[in-house]
């Protein structure tokens, strides 16, 4: 929260997804909320909740910020987020306003979780079923399995204490961190090294350690640089689960904003924050269309680092421009929108396809910026779980590929991409039409050769390490009909396929 007095500006902070409890009363003071991404609609909820008169201003069209979604010749695809992560979160968010994510939209529990294509032409399917994981994680390496328990014993730990005292306490200064519970919990935590040593005190086949790492290449991290506490992040895949809210990712969106609109919240869309001043006894918050919105406080939930150096006076600002010109920045992203005609039939809901070594995968994105030869990279069909978003007999395919950050810190890599070109090997047989659309002028191509298969999992049952019930949601239907019989003939150039 920001506060003022008279003409003093003294600074934004960040909203937060947690409670609202803060020591500044609310309660009939308007508050203006920068960014209508999850952050400022969970944060708009809690301080509408909280009495005060809140107005969300997003710069976009659509609410939502990078879960947006794109809707073209019956096709409909979530241009953002695609993964339904720690369920439990949702249902503590919902839980505070007495409301249940079922009250806003459906899910479903897909199965299997993911597929893993190697690109040496190994595939495996992680399954809600445990055991099944074990035996395949036992498959690779002897001892594996028993390896494998440990591992989740240890995620979970570290993700129930992650979560309960550092994510939901509120803890802003360093000292609020010398508290008895925080170091009597904090003992068994993995504190110091890098995933990659972690992962390899339980796991020696560097498949199985891709398979408990793979998250890091879509988190903006690589496993020489990212703490041993994302460890938790297993815990989410294996013991949680992986689920599909119906319509898309967008549901959660339009759920948290019609819950916004039941407190009270305002939305403003269309309308980028160019400024905020201090002015007396509050703030305003201007726009590049010429609107002002008064507040007494204001949250920030654009990027940190463009909050400070566009949205702030100078004189206001905590860090320099050469301090965000020396921090790394998180990975880009070449994304795809694809509309394809029949069935990508080796595909899931949910594909990640890996090289059998990684490590040129990280080095082009944090140690030597440029596009990489041999990408890891994530495909995902909705379409085989939903009908609604693409046409009978159709799928829609979104791809997104790692890549370099660009910043004012490689000057040379935004003028050197616009003549890259980057092949992706989709592990389908050829009888699709796509065609790419991405944000940027980069020509993309795709060859479809057909991938070994070393095994299929199949599932027996519900996971019982986390004990969560099965009113999770149902099952996902995997027998979805496309109403294809046989492979699509590979369509002639300028054809009338439906492609985006």
């Amino acid at each position: 929260m920001a506060t003022a007095s008279d003409d003093d500006l003294t600074g934004t902070h960040g909203g937060n997804e947690g409670r609202y409890e803060g020591d500044i009363p609310v309660d009939g003071d308007d508050i203006v909320i920068v960014g209508s991404g999850f952050g400022g609609l969970s944060t708009a909820c809690y301080l509408a909740d909280a009495g005060a008169n809140v107005t969300v201003v997003e710069k976009n069209e659509q609410l939502g910020g990078r879960a947006s979604r794109l809707e073209a010749e019956g096709f409909t695809f979530d241009m953002g987020p695609s993964w339904y992560l720690m369920p439990d979160v949702f249902e503590r968010f919902f839980g505070h306003f007495g409301k249940q994510p079922e009250d806003y939209y459906e899910l479903t529990q897909l199965d299997p979780h993911y597929r893993i294509f190697f690109k040496d032409g190994d595939q495996v399917d992680m399954v809600p079923d445990l055991e099944t994981n074990r035996e395949i994680f036992e498959s690779y390496e002897p001892g594996a399995g028993d390896a494998l328990d440990s591992y989740l014993d240890q995620s979970e730990y570290t993700y129930n204490v992650g979560m309960e005292h550092f994510v939901y306490e509120d803890r802003p200064r360093l000292r609020d961190y010398i508290d008895t519970d925080v170091l009597r919990y904090s003992w068994g935590l993995s504190l110091l090294g890098k995933m990659q040593g972690h992962v390899a005190d339980y796991f020696d086949h560097p498949k199985l350690q891709q398979i408990m790492q793979y998250t890091l290449v879509f988190l903006g991290g690589s496993p020489q640089n990212t703490p041993a506490l994302y460890n938790l992040m297993s815990h989410v895949d294996f013991n949680m689960g992986v689920y599909y809210p119906e319509n898309g990712l967008r549901s959660l969106v339009d759920a948290m904003i019609d819950l916004g609109e039941e407190l009270g919240v305002e939305y403003v869309t269309d309308q980028p924050v160019d400024e905020i001043a201090g002015r007396k006894g509050g703030f305003a918050v201007r726009t590049e269309h010429d609107a002002e919105y008064l507040a007494d406080y204001v949250v920030s939930n654009a990027d940190y680092a463009h909050t400070e150096q566009e949205l702030l006076p100078p004189e206001k600002r905590q860090y320099s421009e050469d301090y965000w010109e020396s921090r790394t920045y998180a990975p880009s992203a070449y994304l795809l929108y694809l509309g394809v005609e029949g069935d990508v039939e080796p595909l899931e809901h949910h594909t990640l396809v890996l090289p059998t070594d990684w490590d040129d995968h990280f080095e082009t994105i944090f140690d030597d910026p440029q596009w990489p030869d041999d990408p890891a990279y994530y495909l995902c069909v909705p379409s085989k779980t939903d009908d609604t978003v693409a046409p009978d007999g159709h799928s829609n395919l979104f791809a997104l590929v790692p890549s370099r950050p660009t910043s004012k810190t490689h000057p040379n890599s935004a003028r050197s991409s616009a003549s890259s070109s980057l092949t992706i090997s989709l592990p389908t047989p050829a009888s699709s039409c796509a065609t790419a659309s991405s944000s940027r002028n980069r020509s993309a191509s795709t060859t479809l050769p057909t991938a070994t298969t070393r095994r299929t999992a199949a599932p027996s049952g519900w996971p019982t390490r986390c004990g969560r019930p099965l009113s999770y949601g149902r099952t996902a239907n995997r027998t979805r009909s496309t109403g294809c019989t046989s492979p699509v003939p590979t369509p002639r150039p300028g054809s009338a396929c439906r492609c985006v």
